[in-house]
């Protein structure tokens, strides 16, 4: 745990594999999980529609198994989302979201 999801607009000014490996890594820095246990993947849209003058975006959402303080929630999204702000210039949308999973319900093999 965590799974990262990297939402973008296909227009990236970086390879994806490179967005995606910095994102892992950082999650990975921030110690709150077993680094064997984080899963990254991203996801391109080549159809979007922003309501600012951006020319692209990125949205990270992070889902977690519950039980994490605020805080660790939120030293995970400040951590993502300077991540994102080293790898992007001001044209792009930038965005953080962290996601409770409840373990009651959870699986996985």
């Amino acid at each position: 745990m965590p799974h990262l999801i990297i939402e973008h607009s296909h227009n990236l000014p970086i390879s994806e594999a490179h967005l995606l490996n910095a994102l892992h890594d950082t999650a990975a820095s921030t110690q709150l999980f077993d680094p064997s246990t984080i899963k990254s993947r991203a996801i391109e849209f080549k159809h979007f529609k922003l309501g600012n003058n951006k020319s692209g975006f990125v949205h990270v959402q992070a889902h977690i198994i519950k039980g994490r303080t605020t805080e660790q929630k939120q030293l995970l999204s400040d951590a993502l989302l300077q991540q994102l702000q080293i790898q992007l210039t001001d044209e792009y949308q930038l965005s953080v979201h962290i996601y409770d999973l409840t373990p009651q319900i959870y699986r996985k093999n």
